[in-house]
């Protein structure tokens, strides 16, 4: 019988619970899952990719047949690097299908024994981004339903860590980095 391997590709920063629960059912359809972090050197991330591989490989950690791992360049070409067979990609809303469509089907053009495999988050994650949790973090919201223990631990870490270097400073840029609830308490 042949054993299908898949990769789940993304920036993952931060994981959030709809990666989690992705990485989750995804390890109970494929036999082996590559959650494959993009190393993007044109965007500036919030994490380290050797920080958001740390976080995943905590919280994957009880899977027997899930690693992680980073790669660069063409998603499709990692893939063959790493004998899989399938792509798995997450779908939140009609705006994703559309860019997530296009991508199959570019990849299906590179790479026509790559299968793309669709899934769509459980429902109540169906609105969570990594973007979404970055603002609600720096903006001082409760991530406590939005993320792995873990991650909201080192999300608190990196936040603090930017509004002491913000409360060091005395300038309009760096208060900007305060949560709203503090740069009210400045103006009183």
């Amino acid at each position: 019988m042949k054993r299908i391997k898949a990769i789940y590709p993304g920036s993952f920063d931060p994981p959030t619970n709809g990666h989690f629960d992705l990485i989750e059912r995804g390890s109970k359809i494929f036999d082996e899952l590559v959650v494959a972090i993009l190393r993007n050197p044109d965007k500036d991330p919030l994490f380290s990719v050797a920080e958001r591989r740390k976080m995943l490989e905590e919280i994957t950690s009880h899977f027997d047949n899930v690693s992680v791992d980073t790669f660069e360049g063409l998603t499709v070409e990692y893939a063959l690097q790493v004998h899989a067979t399938a792509i798995l990609r997450g779908i939140r809303a009609i705006s994703d299908y559309e860019y997530e469509l296009q991508m199959a089907l570019m990849n299906r053009k590179l790479q026509p024994g790559l299968e793309t495999v669709f899934m769509m988050p459980a429902a109540r994650y169906s609105y969570l981004s990594s973007r979404l949790v970055r603002e609600v973090a720096k903006l001082g919201g409760s991530i406590e339903c939005l993320v792995p223990e873990v991650v909201m631990q080192r999300l608190r870490e990196k936040i603090d860590v930017a509004h002491k270097f913000a409360d060091g400073e005395d300038s309009d840029a760096s208060r900007n980095l305060a949560p709203k609830s503090r740069l009210r308490k400045r103006k009183k």
